[in-house]
């Protein structure tokens, strides 16, 4: 592969920061924070030392839980340099979804931040170790988590029984040079560095287990596609935990020596103010973002002559909005990306210099040094240009696996190394794709995956639903909301708000069923397979949402 990253990220920060000291690296205008790259990469060996004081070891796992703060980036470039794997934690979990992602991991700490929207996360981890605010900082015993050591709270006011992180910067004083020197050395840049969680059709999220290379060569391909330069400047308000903010977003920086301009919780005005302050000359957002950014109010008053470039991808990019975000963004040279968490994410890209049209109607074609095929879903043969199949990519960006789950591992990788990513799509005779459907169903809500089993896994244990299926309707603002037809048990009586209530704080907000229907039975094939195409289009004709069609 030409150029390929071949060093463990910790070594390519250095090498970056050596070439490109004095280029802002972190910027978050709000908090008057300004990191150079010799001083962002200074902070992330402070770091990487002190996590090396506290017994965090090389595959050790390191949960992190938090919005888009100035720490979440650090402890992404820190946690390499030892060789820990930096464990993704969506920031709209409940209990129960982060009880099973940190037991799931073997995470031996938990990184996370006071509140995120509705969510106490003090409250809630409370609720998943009921013995933390008794417990030594760093000697936590938890039964059901036997992994778990340290939560370490990133904020002000540390509640009892965890760590500060500041007082990891502390410890890290006491690390020499030639120790971090040493465990840098024992590192290999196929090692594991990252795990997402992503939900399955086993209705339970599954680690992907993601290497130094895949996430160093996925950004920096990436970042090519766009021009990316080390005068490039990009607005983040995509969520980090996710691989559009971690690997689109500071991945594809870094690897360019390019700025970092994060927005913290995602605001139209925000990120318009942020863009005009700095001078970005790029912003990512998912299509629902970028709608909104072009329909606040004040929008006008902003100058957005610095940009050039972005992405707009995590759903399906309806043709006027991206058209909006080139005459009225200034974004001439925007592109779109395909791929999954699986791919590290991405898959396939258009490239600035593709007409609009192509821009809008594909998600462009494989990105360079990937391979890219459409096989039929019977057969598994490869399919010529124009023809409906599956998905499959193959290369550089592929997971290592699922962790601990080699069977569903499997299911996705084939023998020869190709990953089957479950969508339908047409690819022309030039290599451009567009997605067609999804063969797994899958819910996108304003880019948020949606695994309907997940959801119905979870409502199968209210005791009044004998049955239930969970699927998509079409919604102008998001894309898609999720919509649930339940069967009740005999002689149960149940409201729509009921299901809802049982669903909130339990699940993320946004997997909580919009609409509700209470039905005998479903539609079947001959074969017993309940056919959810159909309650899809019964919904769209009873809650009359042709127009979002």
């Amino acid at each position: 592969m030409s150029q390929a990253i071949t060093k463990p990220i910790g070594a390519m920060l250095d090498e970056i920061a050596a070439r490109f000291p004095d280029n802002d690296a972190l910027v978050y205008p709000e908090r008057g924070l300004r990191y150079s790259y010799k001083q962002f990469n200074e902070i992330c060996r402070q770091v990487a030392k002190g996590l090396l004081k506290l017994g965090i070891k090389k595959g050790d796992h390191v949960s992190i839980w938090a919005y888009n703060v100035p720490e979440w980036v650090i402890l992404q470039f820190a946690t390499p340099k030892i060789g820990a794997v930096l464990v993704t934690v969506n920031t709209a979990y409940k209990s129960s979804e982060l009880e099973y992602v940190l037991n799931q991991s073997d995470s031996t700490t938990l990184f996370m931040v006071k509140s995120f929207k509705d969510t106490d996360y003090v409250k809630t981890l409370a609720e998943v170790v009921p013995s933390i605010h008794d417990s030594e900082p760093g000697k936590l015993n938890h039964a059901k988590l036997p992994f778990l050591k340290t939560v370490v709270f990133i904020g002000d006011e540390t509640p009892a029984g965890m760590l500060n992180f500041n007082s990891i910067i502390e410890l890290g004083k006491a690390v020499s040079d030639e120790e971090l020197a040493a465990v840098e050395a024992t590192l290999d840049c196929h090692d594991t560095i990252n795990m997402q969680y992503t939900s399955g059709t086993t209705g339970f999220p599954k680690g992907v287990m993601l290497t130094h290379y895949n996430l160093a060569n996925n950004g920096f391909q990436i970042g090519e596609c766009m021009k990316f330069t080390n005068q490039d400047r990009l607005c983040i308000p995509v969520p980090f935990f996710h691989c559009f903010g971690c690997v689109l977003g500071t991945m594809v920086c870094v690897t360019h020596g390019s700025a970092m301009v994060p927005v913290e919780l995602f605001d139209p005005l925000k990120v318009l103010q942020t863009i005009e302050a700095e001078k970005c000359t790029a912003v990512h957002g998912v299509p629902t973002m970028f709608i909104a950014e072009l329909e606040h109010p004040e929008f006008k008053k902003f100058n957005l002559s610095s940009l050039r470039t972005g992405i707009m991808a995590g759903s399906v990019c309806p043709i006027e909005v991206m058209k909006k975000a080139v005459r009225d963004m200034n974004l001439t040279e925007i592109t779109s990306v395909y791929g999954q968490t699986e791919a590290s994410p991405g898959i396939t890209q258009t490239r600035t210099e593709d007409p609009v049209e192509l821009r809008v109607s594909t998600v462009g074609r494989a990105l360079p040094e990937a391979e890219v095929k459409i096989i039929d879903i019977e057969t598994g043969a490869t399919l010529p240009p124009g023809k409906q199949g599956e998905l499959c990519a193959r290369g550089y960006m592929v997971m290592k696996g699922y962790y601990k789950m080699p069977e569903e591992t499997a299911k996705v990788i084939d023998a020869d190394n190709w990953l089957h990513t479950g969508d339908l799509a047409i690819m022309d005779e030039n290599g451009y794709c567009k997605i067609t459907g999804r063969i797994k169903q899958m819910i996108i809500r304003g880019g948020e995956n949606i695994y309907p089993k997940e959801i119905e896994e979870f409502l199968y244990t209210h005791p009044k639903i004998s049955d239930v299926q969970i699927y998509g309707v079409p919604d102008k603002k998001y894309g898609e909301q999720v919509m649930a037809a339940v069967i009740l048990k005999k002689g149960m009586e149940m409201t729509e708000e009921e299901v809802k209530e049982f669903c909130r704080g339990k699940i993320a907000n946004y997997k909580v069923p919009k609409y509700v229907k209470f039905v005998e039975g479903y539609p079947m094939t001959a074969s017993g397979k309940i056919q959810k195409f159909k309650l899809r289009e019964m919904a769209i004709k009873e809650l009359h949402l042709e127009e979002a069609e």
